[in-house]
């Protein structure tokens, strides 16, 4: 069985183009352009990781991760929060964040990323 990515980004070409990536990758992707409550999309998706960019609409990439590290049903799936930030690093730390991936990413640096996280095809 395929792991499964989660990917939370409200910017459609950004979606588009790592869903690509993943699935050219092995991996089975969902996708999510807004974020009400985390708990809920890890139910619905059942994901192996979560991509959450921080400028998510409605509760934002920190809160989202808040809430899923705070869940006994959730705390346990690995979230890399992904945005330009410059302060992703510790905006990362601060959510509970399993890491981050620094936009713009290449292709190796996003793969790279969800192996370090634990999470293999």
């Amino acid at each position: 069985m395929r792991s499964k990515v989660l990917i939370c980004d409200d910017e459609k070409d950004i979606l588009q183009v790592v869903k690509i990536v993943l699935e050219k990758e092995g991996y089975e992707v969902a996708t999510e352009s807004a974020v009400i409550n985390a708990v809920e999309l890890v139910e619905k998706h059942r994901p192996d990781l979560i991509l959450m960019d921080i400028w998510i609409p409605e509760i934002g990439g920190s809160k989202a991760v808040k809430q899923l590290k705070s869940n006994p049903e959730t705390a346990k799936v690995p979230v890399l929060l992904f945005s330009a930030n410059n302060k992703i690093e510790n905006i990362a730390e601060d959510s509970g964040a399993d890491g981050y991936i620094c936009k713009p990413f290449d292709v190796q640096d996003l793969v790279n990323g969800i192996a370090k996280a634990g999470v293999k095809v």
